[in-house]
């Protein structure tokens, strides 16, 4: 099993019936594999704030419950899980964060432990497939027996690697009863959340004292010139590349084993800590006195920025690379956006109309690479909207009378998560300006799952379908058009008008997602050669599936899907369909 599918399985044999949470790589397919369990509700919320409110409600009634998300998406969450950290649980709570050292699809490397000793919640990192099942299936004990939500932490490499899981007896699940009133426990008013407070602290104790019993921490002793402390895929990176050292391995990373690792510390002659991204083990292991090397003690010593590999640690220790480096001279492949796909019109004309566009986070996040060129800023989930609006009214603050094009882009699905209320907000404060909504009906950068526009559920039944177009309105937005992306001249027209109105003009650019199976795709066009002038403007649109052969254009049969966007742009007449 993939680490995904490993968690997916632990959870639903440990009886959990309740499973949420926002899709966000490297996390996506642990809801998509609940999704096929019997017995287990799950769903795909607006975002991730809710999706762990939703499951702390199925905890509260007793049901055993898994939130998942990405690492940036714990920041979205952080609001309840802070405060969960004070209540505590019903049934069994488990949240996975999926780490995504490398930053292999996300905007930052932020190293989600640190969430675990600011809530002050205890934390799980497996370093395989086969702990991921088995660290699931104990998270929901502990949660239980220490009334406490549980963090499971994984990367990229344990979520996406394959290995072998020996699966253990499924749990018979608890069924979920009407909750009895607890406002002691779940009232958190300033009185009693000071009295749960003093809890939570008595609790951090009583962790640290299971973590010293914790069996999957574990010491192993070879060479004692040479010992190790690591967690998660950075062990099995020291294994590899230091077959010969002693190496503590922590299962659970916070709250730290103190009295086994004191007594590692005193077993071998010299101490490291290796781990990706922050020195957050060095610093709890410095911090009980201990002399180890480590990034703080040592710059350098390993790479703060991006992931580990073996190499790289047989590095650290003075070894040779144990993999020849990549061939040199190789062409860099940038990922692009596909061929037809609808949000290239959009940039095309935004970029041609000198926009600053304040972008969002999806698939369009591309169109910043030239030849495009038209994405600005990437924030975070929803932040394009706001930030548009910030850029506007610093410029009319300033009364010196300019008006620059300034448009903020956001994808349907991430209007969901989090776009609303940006927009809201904008309406509100008397703000003006150009919002497109990218509403291609999935979401597409994730691997095509379903959200409140599409009228479908994570497990593929129908649903509530929630019109964009009636939403914005449904603010007092007036100036609300849906157009068609694949249209050049007509997007140009709404680009180019002026409003006359007061607020933000919003335009819903609507295509389905060329990945979507259903999509009917036209003839592919060609190059008529005699025609063509070779001048490259259809290279501007920045597409795949045209190329430059001898001077003219080429388009190739097998990637174009008939959208004919380079037809709008040739001047010449060149482009036809096949």
């Amino acid at each position: 099993m993939s680490g995904n599918e490993a968690i997916a399985r632990g959870a639903s044999d440990a009886g959990a019936t309740v499973a949420t949470g926002y899709p966000g790589t490297p996390s996506t397919e642990i809801l998509e594999a609940l999704a096929s369990c019997p017995g287990v509700y799950a769903e795909w919320s607006v975002n991730e704030k809710v999706a762990l409110e939703v499951a702390s409600g199925a905890s509260i009634a007793g049901a055993r419950a898994l939130c998942s998300m990405k690492h940036v998406g714990l920041n979205v969450a952080a609001d309840p899980l802070m405060t969960l950290s004070y209540t505590g649980v019903g049934g069994g709570l488990v949240i996975v964060t999926a780490d995504d050292p490398g930053h292999h699809s996300s905007q930052n490397e932020q190293d989600n432990r640190n969430y675990a000793a600011f809530a002050k919640l205890p934390m799980l990192e497996p370093s395989d497939s086969e702990e991921a099942y088995h660290f699931t299936r104990i998270a929901f004990d502990i949660s239980e027996s220490f009334d406490t939500p549980v963090l499971i932490r994984t990367t990229t490499r344990v979520s996406h690697s394959k290995s072998i899981v020996t699966a253990g007896e499924p749990s018979t699940a608890k069924p979920a009863e009407p909750p009895r009133p607890d406002p002691a426990k779940y009232v958190m008013i300033p009185g009693i959340s000071e009295k749960r407070h003093e809890l939570v602290e008595d609790r951090l104790g009583r962790l640290g004292w299971y973590a010293d019993t914790f069996p999957h921490n574990t010491a192993e002793y070879y060479d004692t010139r040479v010992g190790i402390i690591t967690s998660g895929i950075s062990y099995q990176y020291v294994r590899e590349a230091m077959p010969e050292a002693s190496v503590f391995k922590l299962g659970m990373s916070y709250p730290l084993p103190v009295d086994r690792l004191k007594e590692f510390a005193k077993r071998v002659e010299r101490l490291y800590v290796v781990e990706e991204l922050d020195p957050f083990i060095e610093t709890q292991v410095r911090s009980l006195g201990i002399e180890v090397t480590g990034r703080l003690s040592e710059p350098g010593f390993l790479p703060i920025v991006g992931e580990l590999s073996p190499g790289a640690v047989a590095a650290a220790f003075g070894k040779k690379p144990l993999v020849p480096a990549a061939a040199e001279g190789l062409p860099a492949r940038p990922p692009a956006l596909c061929p037809g796909c609808p949000h290239r019109g959009v940039f095309y004309t935004l970029g041609r109309l000198g926009y600053f566009v304040a972008g969002d986070i999806g698939c369009y996040t591309l169109a910043h690479q030239a030849p495009l060129s038209a994405v600005h800023t990437t924030l975070c989930m929803g932040a394009g909207i706001g930030q548009a609006h910030g850029i506007l009214k610093a410029l009319e603050a300033s009364g010196d009378g300019r008006r620059p094009r300034v448009a903020a882009v956001i994808g349907d699905s991430t209007f969901m998560h989090s776009g609303m209320t940006g927009l809201l907000n904008t309406y509100y404060n008397n703000g003006g300006g150009t919002v497109i909504i990218l509403d291609n009906r999935t979401t597409a950068m994730t691997g095509l799952q379903p959200h409140p526009g599409t009228g479908l559920t994570l497990k593929a039944r129908h649903a509530g379908h929630a019109d964009i177009k009636e939403v914005v309105s449904g603010m007092g937005i007036s100036d609300v058009t849906v157009a068609d992306p694949y249209d050049l001249s007509s997007m140009e027209r709404l680009l180019t008008r002026d409003t006359g109105t007061e607020g933000p003009r919003v335009i819903i650019a609507r295509r389905p997602c060329v990945l979507i199976g259903k999509v009917n795709k036209r003839r592919p066009c060609r190059v008529e050669a005699v025609k063509c002038a070779g001048c490259g403007d259809c290279l501007w649109l920045a597409c795949p599936a045209i190329s430059l052969r001898d001077g003219r254009a080429e388009i190739a049969g097998s990637l174009c899907t008939g959208c004919t966007l380079c037809r709008q742009v040739c001047t010449f007449g060149a482009v036809e369909h096949a």
